[in-house]
């Protein structure tokens, strides 16, 4: 079943659509934008839904009010947190977890544009998203330690020693640091560094969400499939999807495009 982009009518955060492009803005201002309980499941139920929705081709993720996240709300999350039972504390953990897990699942690319305070979970939802695109304020922090939890959040252990490598994200998850936007760019957290990084998102997500959004959907799928295997089994892995995407509509209009000296359009069959 495929579901309408223009139906989704989120209640934690603002949603619009336009030229197959998906825009998620957290919408907190006045607190940073920071993550509840509800947020957090929205968000997450939300990215699977996208896996039904495929008029749309790409999403933005970014903040209002000049900042994109601060993290989980300190007295709508941390303070019931340090009441919770066992189960309760597992339900949580997971569920935000999921969230990561709804990011990297969804088909379509999912690009950061980030201003300001991206502080613990918000540094962890820039960290998910395929594109991060930053101001020259950005701030980034993995703060799990100033609140006494380990690094282990989210996947950030897994997923940040990829991006920057092992050495500068034990830093970063072991003092909870500031990473300023020059060093995220130049560790390559930050694809780059823009004045108006929402505006330069928005340009970048409509010409992808102008390609093959069926052999986009596999990049991406591969992109986190192949970080476990071997050079070997991944070149196998790779043939086969191929092969499939050889045999869509977009690959036969993109070579009559191509031989006609026109721009090819990409329908997603």
């Amino acid at each position: 079943m495929s579901i309408d982009p223009y139906s989704l009518t989120p209640s934690h955060f603002l949603w619009d659509f336009e030229d197959g492009v998906g825009t998620i803005t957290l919408n907190r201002p006045e607190r940073k934008n920071p993550l509840t309980f509800h947020s957090y499941a929205e968000l997450r139920d939300l990215f699977f839904e996208l896996g039904q929705t495929p008029s749309v081709k790409c999403i933005v993720l970014t903040g209002a009010g000049g900042n994109f996240c601060s993290g989980g709300d300190v007295h709508e999350i941390i303070g019931p947190l340090t009441k919770m039972d066992d189960s309760g504390l597992i339900q949580f953990t997971r569920m935000t977890g999921d969230l990561v897990r709804a990011i990297r699942a969804c088909p379509q690319p999912v690009i950061a544009a980030v201003d300001g305070v991206c502080a613990g979970a918000g540094a962890i939802l820039a960290m998910a998203s395929d594109i991060r695109l930053a101001s020259p304020s950005a701030n980034t922090a993995f703060l799990f330690s100033r609140v006494g939890l380990s690094g282990a959040d989210m996947g950030a252990c897994a997923i940040l020693p990829r991006i920057i490598g092992h050495g500068r994200a034990a830093e970063l998850l072991f003092t909870g640091r500031s990473m300023t936007a020059i060093e995220g760019e130049r560790w390559g957290f930050w694809n780059r560094l823009a004045n108006d990084p929402l505006a330069d998102a928005l340009v970048l997500a409509r010409e992808i969400a102008s390609g093959p959004s069926l052999a986009h959907a596999v990049t991406k799928q591969q992109l986190d499939a192949e970080w476990h295997e071997s050079i070997e089994t991944a070149l196998d892995m790779e043939a086969e999807v191929q092969a499939e995407l050889m045999k869509t509509n977009d690959f036969r209009r993109a070579y009559d495009a191509f031989a006609n000296k026109r721009r090819p359009e990409f329908k997603g069959d």
